[in-house]
């Protein structure tokens, strides 16, 4: 994961802030996330906090967030941003398949395609085991990623696929060409991102990760599934959704 990480941090470090910009859909997966935090102070744990995006946010909601990430470049703007309005988020250079402490967290969460940019499903079994073991008594671990059905519906049967996203009242837009490989499935971005004259180029490699897989890993790692969803409003989860957000809880004893 480590290395993966690295290079995407430096591809997307500088433009992921205007790719996702911070805004109502960071608040409202914060505001969800606030929601099911168990609510007797504890802090939360992001594994993959990236820029800050979710934690910023969802820190000025419940208090402290431990904000663990790979990428170096990735936490050189989270620290910026925390050096312009300080808020409780604490970064950590870290490998979210090996990270721990001794502390016990009242949310846990990997949202945002985190867990599928793992590309060994022993790495994402490692991950989530990780996490639960991290967990308060009645804390929930929160996993949002991709919905591969509706990655494989985008592509239509072709393995290759390209869209433009123009982002509405500025000069800039993401052209961005998708390839999918079913049978080992994976699923790589390559992405042109074009700003007021200025071209970026960036790529990332995702696994197609099912529910099903999620399902066992939390399993395994002694969580039973609580909810699942496909937004951050909490509607009920579609087989041809774009997005999974799964829920989970330690098991009793």
């Amino acid at each position: 994961m480590t290395g993966s990480a690295i290079r995407y941090g430096s591809q997307f470090a500088d433009i992921y802030d205007r790719i996702f910009p911070p805004g109502p859909d960071a608040d409202r997966t914060a505001a969800k996330l606030a929601e099911l935090h168990s609510g007797d102070g504890a802090p939360s744990l992001e594994l993959g906090v990236g820029t800050g995006r979710i934690a910023l946010p969802l820190a000025e909601r419940v208090g402290e967030v431990v904000g663990v990430d790979a990428s170096p470049d990735m936490l050189d703007v989270l620290h910026h941003a925390l050096s312009q309005h300080p808020r409780p988020v604490v970064p950590v250079l870290g490998d979210i398949t090996t990270y721990h402490d001794d502390r016990r967290y009242g949310l846990v969460y990997c949202v945002c395609g985190t867990l599928s940019m793992l590309l060994d499903p022993t790495d994402q079994q490692r991950a989530v085991t990780v996490a639960g073991r991290q967990l308060a008594p009645g804390a929930v671990l929160v996993i949002e990623t991709h919905n591969p059905a509706s990655v494989e519906a985008l592509h239509d049967g072709r393995a290759r696929e390209s869209y433009f996203i123009p982002y509405p009242g500025t000069d800039a837009g993401l052209l961005s060409s998708s390839t999918i490989d079913v049978g080992r499935r994976l699923w790589q971005l390559s992405h042109i991102w074009f700003d007021d004259g200025r071209v970026r180029i960036a790529n990332e490699i995702s696994r197609l990760t099912t529910t099903e897989e999620i399902d066992r890993y939390a399993e395994r790692a002694g969580l039973d599934l609580a909810a699942r969803y496909c937004d951050w409003q909490g509607t009920p989860f579609r087989v041809d959704a774009p997005m999974q957000v799964c829920l989970y809880r330690r098991r009793a004893g």
